[in-house]
Parts: C-alpha cells; sequence; structure tokens
C-alpha cells in the first residue's frame, strides 16, 4: 500500500465503498461522488486492465477503448509493477457469483 494514499477520509470513503450492496447502488453513489467524466475515465481504465489481463495488445485495447496510448502504458506497469489491485479484483471477477440484479 502507497502509504501517500493514506488518509481518514479516504479510510472512510474505503468503508463506505464496502458497504454498497449492489449495482444499482453503486451507480447511485458514484453518480452524486463523481463527475460523469471522471467515471467514465475509472471505468476507462477498468476495462483497459481487464482487456490487458486478458492478453490484448496496447493496439486493440486502444481501439477497443479509446484510451490512450499513455494510459494503457500505465496501466499495464500498473498490472506487472503495481501493488496488485487490478489483478486482485480482476481474479476475484472470474469466480464471482452475481445475482441477476448485479448484472443489470
Amino acid at each position: 500500500m502507497n502509504t501517500k494514499l493514506k488518509s481518514s477520509e479516504t479510510d472512510e470513503l474505503f468503508k463506505a465503498l464496502m458497504l454498497l450492496e449492489n449495482t444499482e447502488e453503486c451507480y447511485n453513489f458514484f453518480e452524486d461522488l463523481c463527475t460523469v467524466t471522471e467515471l467514465k475515465s475509472l471505468s476507462q481504465r477498468f476495462h483497459v486492465a481487464k482487456l490487458l489481463s486478458e492478453g490484448k495488445t496496447y493496439i486493440e485495447v486502444g481501439e477497443l477503448t479509446g484510451a490512450s496510448t499513455a494510459t494503457i502504458s500505465r496501466i499495464s506497469k500498473c498490472l506487472s509493477y503495481g501493488a496488485d489491485g487490478y489483478n486482485l479484483i480482476l481474479k476475484r471477477l472470474k469466480t464471482a457469483f452475481f445475482t441477476e440484479e448485479d448484472k443489470k
């Protein structure tokens, strides 16, 4: 964990995120928390991470997501040398059980 990011405010945000129970609650919370541009950017980054973890090339990822090569490169470095946050959640998503409501 990057200690430069650690703060009581960040801890409080993460605890709040862990209380969200379904996709609809996530949409509602993030709609209030983020601008549309911020949420789209976060979503794009996560999609880039997923595609890279599936073995897609930078060119394929760029074409599929519209992400810049700088963004793709940064995420690739995180997947290889980062704190393993992307890798952890991508692994869990592969085995997670979602209800029909969560898939909406």
